[in-house]
């Protein structure tokens, strides 16, 4: 039996110093300082205290931490610091080993790390929903403090993955759960797009195992001939880069199993039908680095000289990378067989990025305070973002996690400032959602904005390139509702706190005149008295009666006086809620039409040189063309008409423009000679922040202030913005722009102008 054991012990001993060996070539091979002593006492130690301990799949225990260590070295780019701390994360949960011992053995850097993967450690999914949103938060918490702690758990998750054959079915299904809902997007939103696939692609295939199997060997079957077009479609592109005298490396990608599930499902389509499969990857050396964005484009243009290329399918993120770091340009090029294929184009150090996320930016330094040595500006907004939403309480810690996986930023889009700063935000985003990751007051006064200089609501959803100005009022507050208006995670936690803010304010407001209004009336304020106030009023809890009280929806009277001395009252009726008022004008009735005169007709002998003057009394000799509607005071042509009869247009009229390049010898000077004794029609447009009284003050300015008749008044209103016309009757332009002048002093207005 000892004979036996020691046999066992040295295939272990084997295979255990084999896999620390391998870490350490790794790390040699690294761009970071040789700490080979530092990792070496982590194994030992982690060795030693694992000793004798299996996994269920029958190796030795500190395989699994040996694993993880080569991840974070050959996968993520870290350094010794992480290479330790991945070594050592399991030692302070599963042995009598605590945080101080390390610290003393290792470090404070390595013991923060250790203490924070044991906090988050047993998975994030618990028995119950609270318990995971609750190790989600703390997960979320420690990274906040050190990204490299999450980075290390994203690898002891892949290497989980990798050996969950030996775990029972049901675990199987659990872990692939948590892994697709909660790791591959963090690893995904920190640019670890290969670890993001691997992990994806490992839970497809424990959760769905017979669809992965059909796709494996759909993709087997088409090997040869994918290898065979791939082959054919690179060769022109390959002689191109030689004669360019670029260093190169093509690359096949082929699209993961789970990749080309999840389009079929999305799309309802066969696995035939899928023609993206195949991708090419260019990976160059730069001759000069700082040029490698022009580079990139070079080949770019030489690539279009061999293949027509898609007009809607380049992706330019060299210009802009990506929120997580990710740098390339995708082109797709139409092959000489007839198929759409994808080219990503990128340098040695966008794809080193690309593989290792943002890790391969940072570039930790190894000493013992382990500061960063690179900028990591987007990152650090990112994590800021997860504090702000943690520095506000969830009642509910499954809202938190929704709201936290809700902000795991799939896509992004770039929005300008009013000075031309880039913002990036996430793609379906709101006017709302880009105020608060702005500013909590911008948000919380927010009224609207100007997207592209147009006034639109705050539910307003921003596309990439557009340029926002936020507009604010400090009378206007965070509303309940403004919950539908935004999609972001910081935005909803913002606005619930603020909601629950004064909610509490509202309530406290609503006890203390509940607790005066019983005083006043010989009552003590006992919990059965309150009760009984809620019952009367079907209120469900005590707290949304103090709420309608603070809120004067519930106003306490004789009623409630008689229901408390036992006099059974008449229920009071549901009040039918806030209602808005908009005025009704009454349009003016037309005036009787004159019977027109005889229209103007062009003889041969009219002189067309000389201008024509309108009047009072020839003005309806004259068409009035309905493409601009001239009035008197606006800069007006003729057009002589193909009846010889005079049409007036506008001078900027776009018909009147055509008519000036094709018919010039028709076009006639006009002059107004009017006496302010004629109406015509004129309309104004109006765009501004609804509010109570609004549309009374417009009118009030128009009727009153300046004895103008209003024929129609129409307006809409969508979440807080108003968009209106009023039809009026004026003498002349100048009418028009005392009008516009006076409603300017209309608060809340915000655009006006005539509508042609």
């Amino acid at each position: 039996m000892d004979d036996e054991q020691m046999k066992l012990d040295a295939v272990d001993d084997k295979l255990i110093n084999d896999a620390f060996e391998r870490l350490i070539n790794d790390y040699l091979n690294s761009r970071h300082r040789k700490k080979v002593d530092l990792i070496t006492k982590a194994f030992n130690f982690a060795r030693q205290a694992h000793k004798g301990v299996r996994r269920l799949s029958g190796e030795p225990y500190i395989m699994h931490p040996i694993a993880v260590a080569q991840i974070v070295c050959s996968e993520i780019g870290l350094g010794s610091t992480s290479i330790c701390a991945a070594l050592l994360h399991d030692v302070v949960e599963d042995t009598d080993y605590t945080v101080e011992d390390i610290e003393n053995m290792f470090g404070p850097k390595i013991a923060q790390i250790v203490d924070g993967l044991t906090k988050i450690s047993g998975g994030i999914f618990g028995e119950q929903a609270s318990a995971q949103a609750e190790n989600f938060k703390k997960l979320l918490l420690t990274m906040s403090e050190d990204i490299r702690v999450i980075l290390i758990k994203i690898a002891d998750r892949l290497h989980n993955m990798r050996t969950l054959d030996s775990q029972p079915a049901n675990k199987q299904y659990k872990i692939a759960g948590e892994t697709l809902y909660l790791y591959a997007p963090v690893a995904h939103r920190l640019g670890l797009y290969k670890i993001k696939s691997e992990l994806e692609n490992l839970s497809f295939k424990f959760e769905h195992p017979e669809e992965y199997a059909f796709i494996e060997k759909k993709l087997e079957e088409t090997r040869v001939s994918r290898h065979e077009s791939f082959d054919q479609f690179i060769a022109p592109i390959k002689d191109v880069l030689h004669k360019m005298g670029i260093e190169y490396e093509i690359r096949e990608r082929v699209k993961t199993p789970y990749s080309i599930w999840n389009k079929m499902q999305k799309k309802h389509v066969t696995f035939d039908e899928i023609y993206d499969i195949l991708a090419v990857r260019i990976i160059f050396t730069p001759k000069v680095r700082e040029e490698e964005i022009n580079e990139c484009f070079n080949i770019y243009v030489a690539l279009t000289k061999i293949y027509k290329s898609h007009p809607d399918r380049t992706r330019d993120w060299l210009s802009h990378p990506k929120a997580n770091g990710y740098q390339a340009l995708h082109v797709t090029l139409m092959s000489k067989q007839g198929h759409w294929i994808e080219v990503q184009i990128r340098s040695d150090r966008m794809n080193e990025i690309a593989e290792q996320g943002l890790a391969a930016h940072w570039k930790y330094k190894d000493g013992a305070e382990g500061e960063i040595t690179e900028d990591e500006n987007e990152l650090n907004e990112w994590l800021r973002t997860i504090k702000e939403i943690l520095d506000d309480p969830q009642p509910d810690a499954m809202d938190f996690l929704d709201a936290i996986k809700l902000n795991l930023f799939a896509s992004e889009i770039f929005v300008f400032t009013p000075k031309g700063e880039i913002k990036t935000m996430p793609a379906d985003c709101t006017v709302l959602d880009f105020a608060f990751s702005i500013h909590t007051f911008l948000g919380s006064h927010c009224i609207g904005a100007k997207v592209n200089h147009k006034l639109v609501p705050m539910s307003h959803r921003l596309k990439s390139g557009d340029q926002v100005e936020i507009l604010t009022s400090k009378s206007h507050h965070v509303q309940p509702s403004w919950i539908n208006f935004v999609s972001t995670a910081k935005a909803k936690a913002k606005i619930q706190a603020i909601l629950r803010r004064s909610s509490r304010e509202i309530q406290k407001k609503g006890e203390d005149r509940l607790h005066a209004w019983l005083k006043k009336n010989g009552f003590e304020p006992t919990l059965s008295v309150i009760d009984r106030l809620c019952k009367f009023h079907d209120v469900s809890r005590r707290e949304l009666l103090f709420q309608a009280i603070g809120d004067n929806v519930i106003l306490l009277g004789e009623k409630d006086v008689d229901e408390l001395k036992g006099r059974h009252a008449k229920k009071p009726e549901n009040g039918g809620g806030w209602r808005k008022f908009v005025p009704f004008v009454k349009a003016k009735k037309p005036e009787e039409e004159v019977a027109k005169p005889e229209l103007f007709v062009v003889s041969k002998d009219f002189n067309r040189k000389k201008p024509i003057y309108i009047n009072e009394d020839n003005i309806r000799q004259y068409i009035f063309a309905d493409c601009c509607h001239p009035i008197p005071g606006d800069d007006t042509l003729g057009y002589i008409d193909n009846n010889n009869c005079i049409e007036l247009h506008k001078r900027t009229c776009l018909v009147a423009n055509k008519l000036k390049a094709s018919y010039g010898n028709r076009i006639l000077d006009v002059k107004w000679d009017m006496h302010k004794k004629l109406f015509f029609d004129a309309t104004i447009r109006l765009a501004g922040i609804d509010r109570r009284g609004l549309v009374n003050e417009v009118t009030r300015v128009i009727s009153n202030q300046l004895s103008v008749d209003i024929r129609k008044l129409t307006f809409t209103t969508e979440d807080g913005i108003f968009d209106g016309t009023i039809d009026l009757r004026v003498h002349d332009r100048d009418d028009v722009r005392e009008i516009i002048d006076s409603l300017k002093e209309v608060d809340d207005l915000k655009e006006i102008s005539q509508i042609m």
